[in-house]
């Protein structure tokens, strides 16, 4: 196999020695950037899982030149399309005068091929080459199979490379694309509408969480990414629609880390005459039907870990979990006294403008969390950390609001939305009071927004899935920059 460079030293060599071959090739008429198409016949995967059909036929295949064995009269290449991997044989009295010219190809080269297909000695599934033609050449070389796509970061920022080495980054893309499909399907399959929302808001709201902030010239205002899909949807279903669902990047001036990336993609979903329970059901079917639609069984591996999709979800309260953990019982603390004391004694750390529910909640983040590892929807959300749910009807402290965590993350957000304007300007109100006392995610209140429900929204059920982390869990991805074509990394130099 031709060994590409190993010491840094002679890539100037290398670069070098490309660049020559291309200006003997533009010299002679030959350049390979003036070649505007190639028909291909068939791609290699379905050449070589269906040899009998294609044996003696005559292909045209075309691909990256990943590999070139044997330097004499015939020599033996891998070439790599979208598909796969397929051998070809190239012998001198087939190709003649333009044999000395293929020995020249390097590797990563872009070519075309056509000839008979047959199976060789050692039982490869080969294209015996009769002519070929150069469509790119590839000026720098590609690294090492085993030494040069060690560096993560690297392979982030040229997943252009990462992709042509690894057939299983190429995998997990595949999924994503078939992750997304199957969710439209699903929901166009149930009657759900699927829309498009702006992208640019001069309210960032519908989560808590810090946006970022740009100029509109012409209309003279500061605007804002979305960092939800929430509000416009809403909207929709004050308008009429009864079942709506969009899939698109929202955008939030956070950290980044294996979990979280400053764009991501994310599903919203809303239903009119249901609540969250109804919106529970479908959660629960949606996840288990794009499993099996993408890869054919409920039972996954995350980790060293397997998850079983088939089986119900757990359905529990944050109060009976941090029971559980910690003995302490939120059913019975009353006073923002007690639960303070109980944080101290946990040492749960908790800030001046926290509340009793936002204190059970630090409990669940610090004990409860990351011990959900089975499919889990976690119920009893506290008024406080849900502006934008209905209070329940036998306990106004908390809302009709579910979570759903696997493998220890949260993968879902759900509610009975709220649909109460004179309760929702109060909700509105107590954000900005926490946005005065410096919480920078607190959500700002949008006129609008209230304006339509107090035309009427009926019952309504909503729900938020972010894709990325549901197709790290489905491609078992340790890192969500892993199933982000591109991640948003820090510029060199700077």
């Amino acid at each position: 196999m031709e060994q590409q460079h190993t010491p840094e030293v002679d890539l100037n060599e290398v670069l070098r020695v490309r660049r020559e071959k291309l200006a003997d090739l533009k010299e002679k008429g030959q350049d390979p950037f003036e070649e505007v198409k190639f028909d291909k016949s068939d791609d290699a995967a379905t050449i070589v899982s269906n040899f009998a059909a294609f044996d003696g036929q005559k292909v045209s295949v075309a691909g990256r030149l990943m590999s070139k064995r044997g330097m004499g009269k015939v020599m033996f290449c891998d070439l790599v399309d979208v598909s796969g991997r397929i051998q070809l044989f190239v012998k001198k009295d087939m190709l003649e005068d333009r044999y000395d010219a293929f020995k020249k190809l390097d590797i990563g080269d872009i070519v075309g091929a056509s000839g008979e297909v047959f199976l060789t000695k050692t039982g490869e599934v080969s294209v015996r080459v009769e002519d070929y033609t150069l469509l790119a050449k590839s000026l720098l070389p590609l690294p090492e199979k085993f030494h040069g796509l060690t560096d993560t970061d690297l392979r982030y920022r040229q997943r252009y490379v990462d992709l042509i080495m690894n057939r299983e980054v190429r995998d997990t893309f595949v999924k994503r694309t078939k992750i997304i499909r199957e969710i439209r399907n699903y929901l166009d399959g149930i009657g759900f509408m699927e829309v498009e929302t702006p992208v640019l808001h001069t309210v960032a709201g519908g989560a808590a969480a810090r946006p970022f902030i740009t100029h509109h010239n012409a209309l003279d205002i500061d605007m804002y990414m979305r960092i939800a899909l929430e509000l416009h949807l809403k909207r929709l279903i004050v308008g009429g629609f009864e079942k709506v669902y969009e899939i698109g990047r929202v955008f939030r001036n956070e950290g980044i880390s294996t979990r979280h990336n400053p764009e991501f993609t994310l599903l919203e979903l809303y239903q009119a005459y249901t609540d969250f329970e109804g919106i529970m059901d479908l959660t629960e079917e949606l996840i288990r039907y794009v499993a099996h639609a993408v890869l054919g069984t409920g039972k996954i591996t995350y980790g060293d870990v397997e998850i079983d999709l088939d089986q119900p979800f757990t359905r529990i309260s944050m109060q009976e979990l941090v029971l559980r953990e910690t003995g302490v019982d939120f059913t019975q603390v009353h006073t923002l006294e007690e639960a303070r004391a109980f944080a101290k004694e946990h040492h749960v750390e908790y800030e001046e403008r926290h509340g009793v529910g936002d204190i059970l909640n630090l409990f669940f983040e610090a004990f409860c969390e990351e011990k959900l590892i089975q499919p889990t929807f976690v119920t009893g959300h506290p008024v406080e950390i849900s502006p934008l749910a209905k209070r329940s009807k036998e306990n106004p402290g908390i809302t009709e609001r579910f979570e759903l965590f696997v493998v220890g993350r949260e993968h879902a957000n759900a509610f009975s939305e709220l649909n109460d304007p004179i309760d929702q300007r109060e909700r509105f109100a107590h954000q900005m009071e926490l946005r005065a006392a410096g919480d920078e995610e607190a959500t700002l209140p949008d006129e609008d927004f209230l304006t339509a429900l107090e035309y009427g929204m009926p019952p309504t059920g909503g729900l938020g899935i972010g894709i990325d982390r549901l197709v790290m869990l489905l491609t078992d991805a340790a890192s969500i920059r892993d199933v982000l074509l591109f991640p948003t990394m820090k510029p060199l130099g700077d």
